[in-house]
């Protein structure tokens, strides 16, 4: 089975038999159930307005046709951003007003994939209770679709990535002219996906020499699309033979950020959240807040500006929610994904691009240079593909019990804290797999604990 229902959204690959993948009758069935979600809390007969936007994958025109359609036979008025990052849908659904809104995209999963992603109003991912809702409604087929009277309309199609720009280069801590000032020249890789189209843009804008790598929006994926460094070895190569200054890199739906460093190496995605919420700090002394999974280094720093650092399960909705809780100024998850409040509470890495390289501009130094200002830590991130017959739920138990000695956290799996180490083992979100991510001050030890963990599930499950 590949549809998987979770907080992340609908996520399936493309054909198949209807109910275990993402074909036309269940974007049909999740799209219907979505907007009677929406009504349930408006009066009765009151028009509703939702904003759809996509990626750029082979699929997304495909169901965004199913997805407009079927709005537009529930009685919905669209308004329709097109090839539109994720945070700048997000953004549209408070500019227009509407409803909520749906995103058409599957992240950095494969080509073959695809997903709804679910706004509210406050152009933010649906929470638990209102997803499971959704899916709850989703298995009652009793709808009654509106007749010809009450069908919706398109309100309009446009393109909201120029005003996305806009708002980035208003925000009072981006200094366009700082960074005009350093003639950065950027590699930009964007996974032939809608990053092609507005990274490259947003860069000129802000005064830089910009190469690009992969940012034709074919949907043609060039390389596996998560921005980890196994994928990210082509523009390195770029980025010495150019002689740029770093590298920037999102994933499909622009929402992950990944820097590289003037010689190739990566700056790490964990140190993107790092290095934006320093700057952010250096402005303004507030708290932080990212995932469990994150680095240790965010903690450090917000300590060191004088704020106090929160973590909440992994998820951008639950990450959001921690935010709000503790009026985090900044935020996000050790992916690369960076949450300024100061625009809105969603992952964008045209803010992360922005503030980054303000921060850059400022501090004088190479990228390298900066980054060797920042606690050392490494991170080793590895799965084990589950079989049906494990109890994910008993085997982070035992895992818990196996080291009740130590500080453990188990709002999200289990997290287990060492005097200069971590591991947090998880059931994915989005795929069918345990989750290890494990922390350390040295590459070796990082890889050392994941392995040894490893080990153990392995034991656990008789694998």
């Amino acid at each position: 089975m590949t549809l998987i229902k979770s907080i992340s959204g609908i996520r399936g690959t493309i054909g198949g038999t209807a109910g275990d993948n993402l074909t036309p009758i269940d974007v049909v069935r999740f799209v219907t159930a979505y907007v009677r979600f929406i009504a349930e809390s408006k009066p009765d007969g009151e028009k509703l307005k939702i904003v759809v936007g996509r990626d750029a994958r082979l699929s997304g025109e495909l169901v965004g046709d199913l997805v407009e359609g079927t709005l537009l036979g529930c009685g919905v008025d669209v308004v329709n951003v097109g090839l539109c990052t994720t945070p700048g849908t997000e953004l549209a659904v408070t500019y227009h007003k509407a409803d909520g809104g749906i995103i058409i995209t599957a992240s950095h999963n494969p080509k073959q994939w695809n997903a709804l992603k679910l706004l509210n109003a406050n152009g933010e991912f649906l929470s638990d209770a209102d997803g499971k809702r959704v899916l709850q409604l989703a298995e009652d087929n009793a709808y009654e679709y509106p007749q010809i009277d009450g069908i919706g309309h398109v309100l309009s199609r446009e393109n909201f990535n120029q005003r996305h720009i806009d708002m980035v280069l208003k925000l009072q801590y981006v200094d366009a002219e700082a960074v005009a000032k350093r003639h950065f020249k950027v590699v930009v890789d964007a996974v032939n996906s809608v990053g092609g189209i507005v990274i490259p843009e947003l860069l000129r804008r802000l005064g830089c020499q910009v190469v690009e790598l992969n940012c034709e929006p074919t949907g043609d994926f060039a390389h596996n699309p998560e921005p980890i460094p196994e994928n990210l070895t082509q523009i390195s190569e770029v980025i010495v033979r150019e002689k740029a200054d770093l590298g920037v890199v999102v994933d499909p739906d622009v929402d992950r950020l990944a820097l590289v460093c003037e010689d190739g190496r990566m700056f790490g995605e964990e140190y993107t959240l790092v290095a934006v919420a320093d700057y952010i700090l250096s402005k303004k002394v507030g708290n932080t807040a990212s995932n469990l999974s994150s680095s240790r280094a965010l903690r450090d720093v917000t300590e060191r500006r004088g704020g106090q650092y929160f973590a909440s399960a992994v998820g951008e909705v639950n990450v959001v929610a921690k935010m709000k809780e503790v009026g985090a100024v900044i935020g996000g998850e050790g992916n690369g994904g960076v949450i300024y409040p100061a625009l809105h509470y969603g992952r964008d890495a045209l803010v992360g691009v922005a503030l980054f390289l303000t921060h850059l501009a400022a501090s004088g130094k190479t990228m390298s240079g900066l980054k060797a200002t920042y606690p050392e830590y490494f991170a080793s991130k590895n799965k084990i593909q589950l079989t049906p017959s494990i109890d994910t739920a008993k085997v982070l138990q035992e895992m818990k019990r196996r080291y009740e000695g130590e500080k453990i956290t188990d709002i999200d799996g289990v997290k287990i804290d060492f005097a200069d180490k971590w591991v947090h083992m998880r059931k994915s979100n989005t795929e069918p797999v345990i989750r290890i991510y494990a922390e350390a001050k040295s590459q070796s030890e990082a890889d050392a604990l994941a392995a040894r963990f490893i080990a153990e599930i392995k034991d656990v499950c008789k694998l």
